[in-house]
């Protein structure tokens, strides 16, 4: 790392900073009400993201070079992988509790490990096989209560569909981590940010003949709301990432549970259900061990090359 990047203190308070932001778009997303489609949510999202984003380029230095690409195909797929789990993350987020929608979302990470191992070939041992089958049994405690639902209501349960669409939107939101892994041995993580942001604008308009819906004032101040904290959030993560190892930033994100209960409980009077909070306990723990173990096999990877390294 860089003479910058040696500040763990200053990355753990970005990534920090990043959860509570993006906490902050989350709930305003699910203050805006029920009756607006993921599609039209997803569009404000995005669009309105751009802003803080482009101006935190530019203040870098950075938006002359952002939009160079070598790679307009792969952020094109980053960009569907992306939209359509952001959608279905959203339509989530509307009909759950927003700690259930957060925990279930955990699963995300956990679906990155399996798609790297079947699309990228990357080698994944016994132990963190265990820990993504240990995180999604967690997963699925937290979410099996809302999917029986299914049984009673079918598709007009509203928990039940908002559960489906989180484990969708984790689905594709692991496959657009493999995807994103792929691009970033080519392409600026200000080039990544910014044409996702730009994509998913653009295509999130595709759902605008299928029922957008007038919005007050104040559904308006919360979804262009959204697109600012999502887009603070991005930056306040990437420069976290700058500042510290991946390993070291990755726990806290976690802690967006916590938050969640309390904003959920003061805001919408939503108490987790003991069924939650044992799933939350069980994935977290296996998302932790997981980034133990990827710490654990970079410094393998480190020590390897330094002994193979000719002496200077």
């Amino acid at each position: 790392m860089s003479a910058e990047a040696q500040n763990p203190l200053r990355g753990i308070a970005m990534k920090v900073m990043s959860v509570i932001v993006f906490l902050g778009m989350q709930t305003c997303i699910k203050s805006a009400g029920d009756g607006i489609p993921a599609g039209q949510i997803t569009f404000f999202r995005s669009a309105f993201a751009l802003v803080p984003i482009l101006i935190y380029l530019a203040v870098r230095g950075d938006l002359n070079t952002a939009f160079r690409t070598d790679s307009p195909v792969g952020h094109l797929k980053r960009g569907i992988l992306g939209i359509g789990g952001m959608a279905c993350g959203f339509y989530g987020l509307i009909h759950l509790p927003l700690p259930d929608a957060i925990a279930i979302g955990y699963a995300s990470p956990l679906m990155a490990v399996i798609f790297a191992a079947l699309i990228l070939k990357e080698t994944v041992r016994i132990y963190r096989w265990t820990a993504v089958a240990i995180g999604i049994f967690g997963v699925l405690i937290i979410s099996w209560p809302k999917l029986s639902l299914f049984s009673h209501a079918g598709l007009d349960s509203g928990p039940a569909m908002g559960a489906a669409s989180v484990l969708l939107a984790a689905v594709l939101g692991g496959l657009a981590m493999v995807q994103t892994r792929q691009l970033v041995r080519t392409e600026k993580t200000s080039t990544i940010v910014v044409y996702f942001s730009l994509t998913a604008a653009v295509l999130s308009l595709v759902s605008l003949p299928f029922g957008w819906v007038p919005l007050t004032l104040e559904e308006k101040i919360f979804l262009v709301s959204s697109g600012f904290f999502g887009g603070l959030g991005q930056i306040f993560l990437t420069e976290s990432y700058r500042h510290a190892d991946v390993s070291t930033v990755a726990p806290f994100d976690y802690s967006s549970i916590i938050l969640g209960i309390g904003i959920s409980y003061v805001l919408f009077g939503d108490v987790p259900t003991i069924q939650m909070l044992i799933g939350t306990a069980i994935t977290v723990l296996a998302g932790i061990f997981i980034i133990y173990r990827e710490h654990q096999l970079g410094l393998e990877r480190k020590a390897a090359r330094k002994a193979s390294s000719p002496p200077t």
